[in-house]
């Protein structure tokens, strides 16, 4: 995206420098990531950041405007309906593909919001890795509110744990150690100092939930909620004695109908350059001429699960629920990072915290997915190199 800083990282790059960082990543929490690692950050030029932020400012104002959470309330699943829901997100993700405008410039279009937290952790373990091995120009960040590692590792902690010590707060999941994203768990785990415990190790009694910490049975005042409830009902194996949708005396350190709230289901109510038009299929009174421009998506999926990317007018009549799925105009994302064969397209996630006493969600960080196939994700890319999780780095 910057010609020169491409060929210069390039050109520098050798498959030892980049085992060697893989081999030091693994090391410092005593765990290797179970998803891909791309070969290398995106940098990102002053112009394309900018309008970015435009972006971001074009979504945040739907999103945390007064009453949104009311509108949106549809949105959530009356059986997956958590009681005592926060007046705002503490989480947020805006995930934007890097395509080409029609006079060749490159702008983001809006993917995806998410009110759910993502690699916050590892992304910062990533920045450390990636600066150890391979040359990072000046003036260039991956953080956006001038933090140091320290100063955002810190506001992750005050966000993350509120008011209670580290043992009275656990990060919660769905089998953790299985899941591919584990190395984010791991390193929140260490920094923050609270356990990584599976639903099924909470225990729900008189309104209270308790865990085994190291052999003291101990009451979880607040929960950083990893739990997505997909995942959940796919394991009915898991004996639980909670499943979220009881009354608890529990703090949440992202209230899970948020997920809900901010998702899919939010695209149909904003209107940006930024952002595709997308409609409930249940409320289209005809469908577009020019279907093959749209994918047919379904509100309540994850990690791309479900997506019909050449849905037919047959698709659309055989919906046997349509207001659980969307119709979105194609983002067509660019294939603008060079690598040592094809060029990757690009989707970038900006990643939000809005703490209680901040007046505004605060932009803290990026993650970055490339991809050399139809979609991203690990499915479209077998085979491949330079593809998979990585980070931006934005021209200051």
């Amino acid at each position: 995206m910057i010609p020169a800083l491409r060929r210069q990282y390039n050109q520098a790059y050798t498959n030892e420098a980049y085992r060697a960082m893989l081999d030091w990543m693994g090391g410092q929490y005593g765990h290797l990531p179970k998803f891909n690692v791309a070969e290398t950050p995106v940098f990102f030029p002053r112009d394309f950041r900018d309008k970015v932020f435009a972006a971001c400012e074009d979504v945040l104002s739907v999103i945390t405007a007064p009453g949104y959470a009311e509108r949106a309330a549809a949105a959530i699943p009356e059986v997956e309906n958590v009681p005592g829901q926060d007046e705002r997100p503490l989480f947020m993700q805006l995930d934007f593909g890097v395509c080409r405008a029609e006079d060749g410039s490159l702008i983001p279009q809006l993917v995806e919001a998410q009110g759910f937290p993502s690699l916050y952790h590892f992304q910062v373990l990533l920045d450390r890795s990636w600066r150890r091995f391979f040359p990072i120009p000046e003036g260039f960040s991956a953080r956006f509110d001038g933090s140091t590692q320290e100063e955002y590792l810190d506001l992750l902690r005050r966000t993350i744990l509120g008011d209670y010590a580290p043992e009275q707060v656990v990060i919660l999941e769905v089998d953790p150690k299985n899941q591919t994203t584990r190395i984010d768990l791991v390193v929140a785990a260490a920094e923050l100092g609270v356990a990584e415990l599976c639903i099924s190790d909470l225990e729900l009694r008189d309104g209270k939930l308790y865990y085994d910490n190291q052999g003291a049975r101990t009451q979880v005042q607040r929960i950083y909620n990893r739990v997505i409830f997909d995942d959940l009902k796919a394991r009915p194996d898991l004996v639980r004695r909670f499943n979220m949708v009881e009354e608890a005396a529990v703090e949440w350190a992202g209230h899970p109908n948020w997920f809900f709230l901010i998702s899919k289901y939010s695209l149909p109510f904003m209107d940006s350059p930024y952002v595709p038009e997308t409609y409930f299929v249940s409320e289209l009174d005809h469908y577009p001429k020019n279907l093959d421009e749209y994918v047919l998506k379904p509100l309540y999926s994850f990690a791309g699960m479900g997506v019909n990317l050449h849905p037919t007018v047959a698709d659309l009549r055989a919906l046997d629920k349509p207001e659980h799925f969307i119709l979105q105009k194609k983002v067509t994302y660019a294939p603008v990072v060079e690598t040592l064969d094809e060029p990757a397209r690009v989707e970038l996630r900006m990643m939000y915290l809005w703490p209680k006493d901040e007046p505004r969600p605060i932009l803290v960080n990026n993650l970055v997915r490339l991809s050399k196939g139809e979609m991203i994700g690990v499915r479209y890319n077998a085979g491949k190199t330079w593809v998979g999780g990585t980070l931006g780095y934005f021209e200051q």
